[in-house]
């Protein structure tokens, strides 16, 4: 969560959108994915940066976070 935050604050970022994949193909996200988004939402409001969206890919598709309501 520091070093997502402190990079977006390093570059003068004003909004962020993570993504990554899950090379197993399910678009299902963890816990540990939804707890990571929400401090990062937490975090990076605190500084002035909107998170957009949190997107997970995988099989030839994605998953939005936001879309999905789980920040």
């Amino acid at each position: 969560v520091k070093t997502v935050v402190s990079s977006a604050i390093k570059v003068g970022a004003n909004r962020l959108i993570l993504v990554h994949n899950h090379p197993s193909g399910n678009l299902n996200p963890s816990r540990g994915d939804i707890e990571f988004t929400n401090k990062i939402y937490e975090y990076s409001k605190i500084f002035g940066i909107e998170l957009l969206d949190h997107i997970i890919i995988g099989n030839n598709n994605y998953i939005s976070l936001k879309e999905q309501k789980k920040f």
